[in-house]
C-alpha cells in the first residue's frame, strides 16, 4: 500500500509540472519575411524548391520551416533558418551569396523583374520552457505565428505565465505547443517597435485553421486561465501585452511543399 501512494503521489507531480524544455537550445534562429512582387510568389516558392533550401543546407544553414499565410494579400513568404552561432550565421551567408549555382539561380528566376519588394528578419533564441522543436512533416496541419508585444517591463512576467500556465492551457484545449522564441539582442538595423525586451514570438500547430480558433474560444472562456490572467495582471498593474491593434498578432500558416517542418 505505502508503495501505491508513493506512487501515485509521484505521477500526481509529474502531471502537475510544468512543460519545459531543460534549457535554451543554444542555436540562433532567424525569422524572415519575403514580401514577393505582384504576381511573382510562385516564382519565389520555386526557387527556394529548386535552389534555395539546398543550397542553404550546402552551406551549413538549417532549413526549419516555410510558410505562407492563409491570407496572404501581402503575398509573403514567412520562413525560420537556424545556426550554431552569429558566426556560423556570418560565414554561412557569405559563402551562400558567393556560390555560383545561387548567382545562376537567381539571376535566371529574375531574368522578367526582381522577385522581391521587401525582406524583414529577427534574430531569435528559443526560451528555457520552449519544448524540443522537432523539424518533422507531419502532415495535415497549419500553423499559427503569434507575436506578443509586451507593455514595459513586463516580458519576464508573460514568460512566467506561460512557463507555468498556459503552455499546459494550450495543450488541454488541444492546441501543439511547437517552439518559444524571445529576441537576440543582437538585431537588424532598421527600425521595428519589436525589442529584445518586449517580444514573444512562438509557433502553435492545429488541425485546422478552424480548429485553431475553436480551441482558442475554449481557452479564454477556461476558468483557470481566467484566474491566472487576472492575478498576474494584478501583480502587473495591468495588461502585460499592448492593448492596442499589434499588442498580440496572429498569423494562420499552411506549410510549403518545400518545407522541412509540415
Amino acid at each position: 500500500m505505502k508503495t501505491f501512494i508513493q506512487a501515485a503521489a509521484i505521477m500526481s507531480l509529474l502531471a502537475a509540472a510544468p512543460l519545459v524544455a531543460a534549457e535554451n537550445d543554444g542555436r540562433i534562429y532567424e525569422m524572415r519575411v519575403y514580401y514577393a512582387a505582384p504576381g511573382k510568389l510562385d516564382e519565389l516558392n520555386a526557387r527556394y524548391r529548386d535552389h534555395t533550401v539546398k543550397l542553404f543546407e550546402k552551406h551549413g544553414i538549417t532549413n526549419v520551416a516555410y510558410l505562407t499565410p492563409i491570407d496572404n494579400k501581402e503575398n509573403k513568404l514567412i520562413y525560420f533558418v537556424s545556426y550554431p552561432s552569429f558566426e556560423a550565421r556570418k560565414a554561412s551567408w557569405d559563402a551562400f551569396f558567393k556560390d555560383p549555382d545561387w548567382l545562376k539561380a537567381r539571376a535566371d528566376s529574375e531574368k522578367d523583374g526582381k522577385l522581391l519588394t521587401k525582406v524583414e528578419n529577427l534574430f531569435l533564441q528559443t526560451t528555457d520552457y520552449s519544448p524540443a522543436l522537432k523539424i518533422d512533416a507531419v502532415g495535415n496541419r497549419v500553423f499559427e505565428l503569434r507575436t506578443y508585444l509586451m507593455t514595459p517591463g513586463n516580458l519576464p512576467a508573460i514568460n512566467e505565465r506561460f512557463r507555468s500556465h498556459t503552455m499546459k492551457l494550450f495543450e488541454k484545449h488541444g492546441m501543439t505547443n511547437l517552439i518559444y522564441w524571445n529576441m537576440t539582442t543582437d538585431q537588424p538595423s532598421a527600425k521595428t517597435e519589436l525589442k529584445p525586451d518586449n517580444t514573444l514570438v512562438y509557433l502553435l500547430a492545429h488541425k485546422s485553421q478552424e480548429a485553431g480558433l475553436a480551441s482558442f474560444g475554449a481557452f479564454r472562456q477556461d476558468p483557470e486561465w481566467l484566474k491566472v490572467r487576472g492575478a498576474s495582471e494584478e501583480k502587473a498593474g495591468g495588461s502585460l501585452t499592448l492593448p492596442q491593434a499589434g499588442g498580440v498578432q496572429s498569423i494562420y500558416c499552411t506549410p510549403t511543399d518545400y518545407s522541412p517542418l509540415k
